[in-house]
C-alpha cells in the first residue's frame, strides 16, 4: 500500500530518539530523513520541502529552556509559513511547547511518547499542510480569474445588472446560494464574487466539480475518510466540507450528486457536522455553500433526480445566470477584454475588430456562452495577422436544426444517436472537449464518461 505522504524529517541530537520516531512513522511517509542539528534543517527544507518536520527544542548540552529550538522554529516558519512542524519536548516542558504552537508549530509530543499518539499527531499535521497548499492553489486560481483584482464579471446589460444586484444582497449574509445557468455562462465567477464580497473572504474559497469527479469518490471528497475506510485509503483525508471550515465551498454541477448521497449532504448542512468515511465521530464545520448546476428549475424539481428538501436548503438565494445570446449587448466588451488579455499573454500586437467582423460575432448564438467566446478570442489572437482581426480568425461553428434526427436515418436507437451526436460535436469543435461539452449541454466530466462508454 502506498504511503499517503512523501517526506518527513526528524531533527533531534539524540540518535535513539530520531530512530524511534523514524520507526514509528514507517508506512506513513515514502521517505524519512533524520538530522542531528537544526543548522542542517534550513537547507534541507529549502531543497526538499518535507510534508512534516519533527523538531526537538533543546540541542546544546544541559539546555532545558527550548530557546534554541524556538529560534529555529521561527526561521522555519519564515522560510515556509505552511510548514507542518511537530515539536518534540521533554515531559514537564509543556509550557515551552505551547509557546512553540503560538509561534506556528502544528502540535507537540512529549517524550516518552506512545507510537500511536506520535503517528496521529504527525498525520494530522501533514494533512493540514496538504490542505493549506491546496488552499494556496485556490488563491492563485482566484487571482487568475480576477485578473489582478479587476472583476471578470463583465457586462452592462440589464440581465447582468440583475445578477450583480443579487450578488451584492446575498454576499454579506451566510445564506446558501444556488446558481443556475448553461455551461460556460460563468457560474464559478459568480461564486467567487459572492465569496469575495462576503465576511469569509479572508479565507480561500474551496471548490469541487461533481461533474468531473468519479461517483465512487464523491463521499470521500465531500466528507473525508479515515485510514483503512476502503481499499486504497492509506491515510486520513480531510473532506472538502471540513477543509472549507470558516470559508465558502463551491459545489459545481450539484445536479450530478447521486440521490443516495443527497441525504448525507443535507444532514451535514443542517447539523453543521460531517462524519468521515470509516469514522463514527462527527466533526463540526462552519461552511457556507454556493452550489451551481446547468439543470433547469424544472429538472431540479424532479423528485426522482433531486431531493426537494436538499434543494430548499441550497437555494435560499437563487441566481439565474443568462446565456450570452440573451445579452448580446455585452459581447463587444467581453470580446475586447479577452482579446486584450490574450494579446498580452502571447505578446501579440493590439488589433482592431472592424464593424463588419463584430456584427456577425454579436449575432452568433455562442452555444458555449462566455467560455466559447473566450476560446474564440484566444484562437483569434494566435491566428491573426495584419492590423485588424478578420472573421476567419474566429471559429464560429454553425448549429443545424434537426441535425440529431438526421444523424442515423431510420434509427431510434438512443445509444447510437448519442454516439453520433457526440462524434458530431467533437468534430464540429475540432475535438475541443470544453466546447463540445457546452454544445451538448454537458459538463466536461459527463462528456468524458460518455466518450468512454462509446469507446471514443
Amino acid at each position: 500500500m502506498d504511503a499517503p505522504f512523501d517526506l518527513a524529517v526528524v531533527c533531534d541530537d539524540d540518535p535513539d530518539i530520531a530512530l524511534a520516531a523514524k520507526l514509528a512513522l514507517r508506512g506513513m511517509f515514502k521517505e524519512i530523513e533524520t538530522l542531528a542539528s537544526p543548522r542542517e534543517l534550513q537547507d534541507f527544507i529549502k531543497a526538499r520541502a518535507p510534508d512534516a518536520i519533527l523538531l526537538d527544542l533543546n540541542f546544546e548540552r544541559a539546555a532545558t529552556d527550548g530557546s534554541e529550538g524556538l529560534d529555529y522554529l521561527g526561521r522555519i516558519m519564515t522560510a515556509d509559513p505552511e510548514a507542518a512542524v511537530v515539536i518534540i519536548t521533554a515531559h514537564g516542558a509543556v509550557s515551552v511547547a505551547v509557546e512553540a504552537i503560538k509561534r506556528g508549530a502544528s502540535d507537540f509530543v512529549a517524550k516518552p511518547w506512545s507510537n500511536e499518539r506520535l503517528a496521529a499527531t504527525v498525520r494530522s499535521a501533514a494533512a493540514l499542510r496538504q490542505t493549506r497548499l491546496e488552499a494556496q492553489l485556490e488563491r492563485g486560481r482566484s487571482s487568475e480569474l480576477g485578473h489582478n483584482g479587476e472583476t471578470p464579471l463583465l457586462g452592462d446589460s440589464e440581465a447582468m445588472e440583475r445578477v450583480r444586484t443579487l450578488i451584492d444582497r446575498a454576499a454579506p449574509t451566510d445564506a446558501n446560494v444556488l446558481i443556475l445557468g448553461e455551461n460556460g455562462t460563468g457560474k464559478e465567477i459568480v461564486a467567487r464574487e459572492i465569496h469575495r464580497k462576503s465576511r469569509r473572504s479572508g479565507q480561500p474559497m474551496l471548490s469541487i466539480d461533481l461533474g468531473a469527479t468519479a461517483e465512487s469518490l464523491f463521499e470521500s471528497e465531500l466528507f473525508g475518510h479515515t485510514k483503512g475506510a476502503f481499499t486504497g485509503a492509506s491515510g486520513d483525508r480531510m473532506g472538502r466540507l471540513k477543509a472549507a471550515d470558516q470559508s465558502t465551498l463551491f459545489l459545481d454541477e450539484i445536479g450530478n450528486l447521486p440521490l443516495h448521497l443527497q441525504p448525507k449532504l443535507l444532514t451535514a448542512l443542517e447539523q453543521r457536522q460531517v462524519v468521515p468515511l470509516g469514522s463514527n465521530r462527527p466533526v463540526t464545520i462552519d461552511v457556507r455553500v454556493v452550489a451551481a448546476t446547468n439543470l433547469t428549475s424544472d429538472r431540479l424539481g424532479d423528485e426522482t433526480r433531486f431531493r426537494q428538501d436538499l434543494l430548499f436548503r441550497l437555494n435560499t438565494i437563487e441566481i439565474h445566470l443568462p446565456p450570452l445570446r440573451a445579452r448580446r449587448d455585452d459581447i463587444p466588451r467581453l470580446l475586447e477584454h479577452y482579446l486584450r488579455l490574450y494579446e498580452r499573454k502571447y505578446e501579440r500586437p493590439e488589433r482592431l475588430v472592424p464593424a463588419d467582423v463584430m456584427e456577425p460575432l454579436v449575432k452568433h448564438d455562442w452555444p458555449g456562452n462566455v467560455r466559447a467566446l473566450r476560446h474564440a478570442a484566444e484562437r483569434a489572437v494566435i491566428m491573426a495577422d495584419g492590423t485588424a482581426y478578420r472573421l476567419d480568425d474566429f471559429p464560429l461553428p454553425q448549429r443545424h436544426e434537426g441535425a440529431a434526427l438526421s444523424l442515423v436515418p431510420g434509427s431510434l436507437n438512443l445509444d447510437q444517436l448519442e454516439r453520433q451526436m457526440i462524434e458530431r460535436a467533437l468534430r464540429m469543435h475540432h475535438f475541443n472537449i470544453s466546447l463540445a461539452a457546452s454544445e451538448l449541454g454537458l459538463s466536461r466530466g459527463a462528456l468524458y464518461r460518455r466518450m468512454e462508454k462509446h469507446g471514443l
